[in-house]
């Protein structure tokens, strides 16, 4: 009974090891980039006015990135708009080595876009409810 039990173990470890290095990797992929280049980053324009800032990171169910709910207006927070505008529409630009994150939009055109609110019940943003 001993060694039945010493074999279940090590049948039992093997299997662990094995499923433990499938797993994982050992270099990450090199065209990935991390979301902290996207979440809470500054948004501008072409002209470098800042428009806003990425309140969150959408993606699909495979995990691809859609969108960017970007929020515009108001002051520190108060006031503000979140909009969802394509991921695709937001490119990276560097210049005098820094890199921003810039829309083809103005601040305006954001604020008359419609708004969307988090519901945490749902976990999902939701178009803004009329006041």
């Amino acid at each position: 009974m001993n060694k039945f039990a010493i074999a279940c173990v090590a049948a039992a470890t093997l299997v662990s090891g094995a499923h433990a290095a499938t797993t994982t990797m050992s270099a990450a992929p090199s065209d990935s980039v991390t979301i902290t280049d996207y979440y809470k980053q500054d948004v501008y324009n072409p002209q470098q006015s800042k428009i806003g800032s990425v309140d969150d990171v959408l993606m699909d169910k495979s995990g691809k990135v859609t969108a960017l709910v970007v929020g515009v207006g108001g002051f520190l927070g108060a006031g503000e708009k979140d909009v969802i505008v394509p991921f695709t529409s937001v490119k990276n630009e560097k210049k005098n080595d820094k890199w921003y994150l810039t829309l083809d939009e103005s601040k305006d055109s954001l604020k008359s876009a419609p708004g969307f609110e988090y519901n945490k019940t749902t976990t999902a943003w939701e178009p803004e409810k009329k006041k």
